[in-house]
């Protein structure tokens, strides 16, 4: 028995998942338990989950997403093409770079021995993973394919952004990749942080925003931003873009193209922002049809398994799949950086044990419902501590309650089972309502949600029913096709509205799911892929004869998706929901006593590693600070500075020392406040010295070395579009060793 434990981290999205035999055991990201959205720390409680039955001295092998050297390689490289710019970014990244980042191995080793009380000499081989072949590995061996093409398209790994592999039962084949700073993510990033919203977490509201705006922009975009190839491989022109060593993401040479600046996050949506969302985004499903059908006709295979953060851009999906380049396509629904943790697994046990790929009935990502579940006795046992109203249903009477609660317009919160794994809530952690109501996608979104008023809505649908409704006949189980309403179902929509304002215009008979296009990101939900949403539809189906629901995720603006029964709650209590359907039990806001508004209160950030300078230290910490203390007293002025003065050595470093030692063995205790003050005062010297230490190394030791690179020899960093180019592929860099995190 293999059981193999993916890590991915640091970044951003931490995660862990286990996978036994070939079996996606479990899986889940560390926001989920920190409350901290695309917490990069290292995941301590999502290990902890994945190894719950399963302790760490069972573990065969480890494995990290990433290779940091490679990573590390890349930002020097891009350093060395610009300097002497770029010292800023070079004294801000550096810092975490030396003291965290480039001993990863050692910091993974040492936080996994504290995590499972093992010494590091008892854990099991750490292995490491190149970025893209961790995405690869999640699109490829968890698809129901026995051989597939794959296509990752995502910011950045250690240097590629977009990547070709092929899938066959031996495993996954690199064919070729297109190289930093040349990225469709970044891209479409650079748009997302002009149209005023965050890069890494806003990108699916500018996906949502372009249906409002016309792609007046798109021929322009292609004639000076970005060079785009006949077999769809592309460069960016840069000097439109800050983001290889500035604090932005686009140039003033970007603001003069547009004839505006970038929107304040809450500033109003301008004309300009939905027109640039619109434009951008028909940029990028060109380049994704050009490289698909350039990869189809290169591999000649018929099934295309995506991932990487672009893959989360459904709309491009979605007219990927009815482009029929491909008889069947395939994306990861955990695509981004998260989603790695499993790739990486996936990689070990194919690639490094050799074991088989084959075709399955299915795909193995067990409709992402990988995380934890609460069973009755832990829920009843919360909500009588909280001292909430509720009731407890049997069964079969809580989905007739939940569904009267639907059809009553209720906005219901539906927490089920596992938790789901990925940034789609698919039916475990949901909050549900009725898609024929008019009003309640504001509703939701607005007394709710607390976000914009133009973002859409998913319904999710009986498999069975779902070609009744969509012009479509593909199954879409984790929300990562945009398809199109039937046209029987579509409405004329009030001319008189424009702009956002179009959002409240009701446009068919289900008007809360259809985007203003007629389009909607629809889940199709069977009894093995979401067993408890399949037989609320099904209910709600009996009593209304609508087989559609409303499916959002299961939070408010700002935090992750919950995942315990208390993050439930306090949601619940927190907004404008109606009901709570936790389990067996049902929570309804109407006549709800005062209950212990403590434990409601949004939890603190959980920045547990950043440890304040005053936090009291263990004996243990003392002994060990006295130690290393005492050692630096003898060492710095016993040994060093008398050699350097040509002074004999004196004495009482040596005894201060060993007084130093006694006193820290006999009486540690004491050393609270002289320890607080030695380290508040190096704190104070490091803010000092450190941005001029690094750069004076940035001036007078990379800079000549960058100049002269520049003058003599050659570099990987591209800057520049050429015409007279057939492709901007080059080679893959799949060649690994995954022992070596090099």
């Amino acid at each position: 028995m293999a059981r193999i434990l993916g890590i991915s981290g640091f970044y951003h999205d931490s995660a862990a998942a286990l996978v036994v035999d070939g079996e996606l055991v479990s899986a889940a990201q560390e926001e989920r338990f920190t409350r901290i959205k695309h917490d990069s720390r290292f995941p301590s409680n999502a290990i902890r989950f994945c190894l719950s039955g399963h302790g760490m001295d069972t573990i065969d092998h480890v494995v990290f997403y990433d290779k940091p050297f490679l990573k590390f390689d890349r930002m020097l490289e891009t350093h060395l093409t610009y300097a002497p710019n770029g010292v800023q970014r070079f004294r801000q990244s550096m810092p975490s770079w030396l003291k965290e980042k480039l001993f990863l191995k050692q910091q993974i080793r040492k936080e996994l021995a504290k995590l499972t009380e093992l010494t590091v000499g008892r854990l099991p081989p750490l292995l490491f993973t190149q970025h893209h072949q961790s995405h690869a590995g999640s699109a490829f061996y968890c698809s129901p394919f026995d051989s597939a093409a794959v296509l990752c398209i995502d910011g950045v790994g250690e240097w590629a952004t977009t990547s070709a592999w092929k899938g066959s039962a031996s495993g996954l084949e690199g064919l070729w990749q297109i190289n930093f700073p040349h990225s469709l993510g970044l891209l479409y990033s650079a748009f997302t942080y002009f149209c005023g919203f965050e890069v890494n977490d806003g990108e699916y509201k500018l996906m949502g925003l372009a249906p409002f705006g016309e792609a007046i922009y798109a021929d322009k975009i292609k004639e000076s931003i970005i060079d785009i190839k006949p077999d769809g491989t592309f460069r960016l022109n840069l000097d439109y873009f800050d983001f290889c060593l500035g604090d932005k993401m686009t140039s003033s040479k970007f603001d003069d193209f547009f004839g505006a600046s970038k929107r304040e996050a809450e500033a109003p949506v301008r004309k300009l922002d939905m027109d640039m969302a619109a434009s951008i985004q028909v940029v990028i499903e060109e380049v994704i049809l050009k490289l698909a059908a350039t990869i189809r006709e290169e591999t000649g295979l018929v099934n295309l398994c995506l991932a990487g953060g672009v893959a989360l851009n459904c709309v491009a999906n979605g007219r990927l799949r009815r482009s029929n380049i491909f008889e069947d396509v395939w994306a990861q629904p955990a695509s981004g950086d998260a989603g790695g943790a499993i790739g990486a697994a996936y990689c070990v046990w194919h690639e490094l044990l050799g074991n088989k790929k084959s075709a399955t009935s299915g795909d193995l990502m067990k409709g992402c419902l990988l995380g934890p579940s609460y069973n009755s006795i832990e829920i009843k046992a919360l909500l009588d501590e909280l001292g909430v109203c509720y009731q407890q249903y049997p069964e079969a009477t809580m989905y007739q309650e939940a569904t009267r609660l639907l059809g009553e317009d209720k906005v219901v919160g539906w927490f089920q089972g596992r938790m789901e794994f990925g940034p789609r809530a698919l039916g475990g952690r949901s909050i549900l309502g009725d898609p024929r109501s008019p009003g309640m996608q504001r509703k939701i979104n607005t007394n709710i949600k607390f976000r914009e008023s133009f973002r859409p809505f998913a319904p999710a649908v009986l498999t069975q029913d779902f070609s009744a409704y969509f012009d479509t006949d593909k199954e879409s189980p984790y929300m990562m096709f945009v398809v199109k309403l039937r046209h029987e179902l579509r409405l004329e929509e009030d001319p008189g509205l424009n702009g956002i304002e179009r959002v409240d215009g009701i446009r068919s008979s289900l008007p809360a799911v259809t985007h203003i296009d007629f389009s909607t990101r629809v889940q199709t939900v069977n009894e093995s892929s979401s067993p408890t949403l399949f037989r609320l539809l099904g209910k709600f189906k009996e009593a209304t004869g609508c087989s559609v629901l409303i499916n959002t995720s299961f939070n408010v603006r700002g935090e992750p998706i919950v995942e315990s029964p208390l993050d439930a709650v306090r949601c619940f209590m927190n907004t404008n929901m109606d009901a709570l359907v936790l389990g067996e039990f049902v929570l309804k806001k109407d006549g709800q006593v005062d209950p212990d508004r403590k434990m409601l209160e949004a939890p603190a950030l959980n920045n547990a590693d950043e440890k304040p300078l005053n936090t009291p230290q263990t004996d243990a910490d003392l002994k060990r600070f006295a130690r290393s203390f005492s050692c630096m007293v003898v060492i710095v002025f016993g040994l060093i500075l008398p050699w350097i003065f040509g002074q004999n050595f004196p004495v009482w470093p040596w005894v201060a020392g060993f007084f130093l030692l006694v006193w820290g063995e006999f009486l540690p205790g004491t050393l609270q406040r002289f320890h607080y003050l030695w380290h508040k005062l190096g704190y104070l010297l490091s803010r000092i010295t450190s941005p001029v230490l690094l750069g004076s190394v940035y001036f007078l030791v990379l800079t000549p070395v960058a100049i002269a690179k520049r003058q003599f020899g050659s570099s990987r960093f591209r800057t520049e579009c050429e015409a007279d180019l057939k492709t901007y592929r080059e080679a893959c860099q799949s060649d690994h060793h995954m022992e070596d995190p090099f």
